[in-house]
């Protein structure tokens, strides 16, 4: 259900504001990676989730140019 909302929200967005979306999460998931890798991360099916997040914004980044 989180997702389908996600997805919606994203597509009533521009694409300068899915790219700074973009941006955000790619950011997001490079402190993910960095605190798995000092074992500080507790959570860590959040990067399997930030990926997929990632996935479908450049999903809908190329529907937009189309």
């Amino acid at each position: 259900m989180k997702t389908n909302t996600f997805v919606k929200e994203l597509r009533g967005k521009s694409v300068e504001e899915l790219n700074q979306e973009l941006v955000a999460a790619k950011k997001e998931l490079f402190n993910l990676r960095f605190q798995n890798a000092t074992n500080q991360l507790d959570n860590t099916s959040r990067i399997k989730e930030v990926r997929k997040n990632i996935a479908r914004i450049q999903t809908l980044i190329t529907e937009a140019g189309r």
